[in-house]
């Protein structure tokens, strides 16, 4: 995949005194919104993540950056930054915005306040601009009065705001993946989301490199199956900076599971599999469409979210999705390497913003900036 250009950085321009690319990424996960910010030409000023392991993640892969463990409610940013950075982004929590959780899909799910805090940092802070990313379920939720209330609130500290739902496969992630994405700045200008590709990026495109595992399999670091000049171009720009497979890190699902595996075509899910084997099932009707379904090559991938709970299948082998796998589909880059246990990897990628929708907003959002700030001075 051919990537665009990367915007130079014009530091002797600027709006309201900004004359850098700072950025404070809150709820940072495992850091994909910080990779594709950096990737654009944000410099990582500070990141916040309560959980220790995707802060260790977070950290290894940004070495430069600040990043503060703890609890956002108990953290004011001025003691780590300073104000009027570039750009505040992040996404709270989501479960009770989420369409796939109807559990906790209420008004009185307390995650469903953090973007509270999302709204105190940029209070605070007064960025240029900020970026907030959620589930495409907010966009329904409570009626749709959730989104009309966050841009009613942003409205008071004096952002506009642009938001949209937009697909991770229209941007050269190889994944259908769609993410809620609101854009505000205060400097007055009308953001523009970017145009799709004209192409989209399959399972195969994506992962047929990468080596072949087991079940079970944990293996830190194996050769690639291909060559690099026998690759895809998005496994080229995968491999950019790393020489080998990292992290090949694959479930032990026990021997019943992977013969139910066995069942299933590319593109097919637990349907497909006999009765006789899904007996301890009391009613198989209440199971969800994503369980037990395996990946079509020829097509982007279903979403990486709970991959191992959901049971993912490889789409030419009798196993789950390894780590380097989900993260390839995710789009993080090979030399990306994920701390904590598997189960803790699992979740952080599953949790991302992929890096490469992230990098296309980002660079929308600070050519758009230059835009106005060369207008501004003719």
């Amino acid at each position: 995949m051919d990537q665009p250009e990367i915007v130079n950085v014009i530091e002797e321009i600027s709006i309201e005194r900004v004359n850098n690319f700072d950025a404070i990424d809150i709820f940072c996960g495992a850091g994909g919104l910080s990779l594709g910010a950096e990737r654009a030409g944000l410099n990582i000023a500070m990141a916040v993540e309560k959980d220790v392991f995707a802060s260790e993640t977070f950290l290894h892969n940004h070495p430069l950056a600040k990043i503060v463990c703890d609890d956002i409610c108990d953290i004011n940013p001025l003691n780590y930054v300073s104000p009027n950075p570039f750009i505040v982004f992040g996404g709270p929590p989501c479960q009770g915005f989420s369409t796939s959780n109807t559990k906790t899909r209420s008004l009185e799910n307390t995650n469903n306040y953090l973007f509270h805090e999302f709204l105190r940092f940029v209070n605070e802070l007064q960025p240029s601009w900020f970026l907030f990313e959620n589930v495409e379920g907010i966009t329904s939720f409570d009626e749709g009065n959730t989104v009309k209330e966050i841009k009613r609130l942003f409205g008071e500290l004096g952002y506009i705001t642009t938001e949209k739902v937009l697909y991770a496969s229209d941007y050269g992630v190889p994944q259908h993946r769609n993410r809620f994405i609101m854009v505000g700045n205060r400097l007055g200008i009308d953001f523009s989301f970017p145009e799709k590709l004209d192409y989209k990026i399959s399972v195969k495109e994506a992962i047929s490199d990468l080596p072949k595992l087991k079940n079970g399999q944990a293996t830190y670091e194996l050769p690639y199956s291909k060559k690099l000049d026998k690759c895809s171009e998005y496994a080229k720009l995968m491999r950019q900076s790393s020489g080998k497979s990292l992290q090949n890190f694959v479930s032990m699902n026990k021997d019943y599971v992977i013969e139910r595996y066995k069942y299933i075509g590319q593109g097919q899910n637990w349907k497909a599999i006999p009765d006789s084997l899904m007996q301890n099932y009391k009613d198989k009707n209440n199971c969800h469409s994503g369980i037990y379904k395996r990946l079509n090559a020829k097509l982007p991938s279903v979403v990486i979210s709970n991959y191992r709970k959901n049971m993912l299948i490889h789409p030419t082998q009798d196993r789950g999705l390894s780590v380097r796998e989900a993260a390839r589909l995710q789009s993080f880059p090979d030399n990306f390497v994920f701390k904590g246990s598997l189960t803790h990897i699992q979740q952080q990628i599953g949790n991302a913003v992929p890096p490469l929708l992230a990098e296309v907003i980002f660079k929308a959002i600070k050519l758009q900036h230059e835009q106005a700030n060369a207008v501004n001075l003719e």
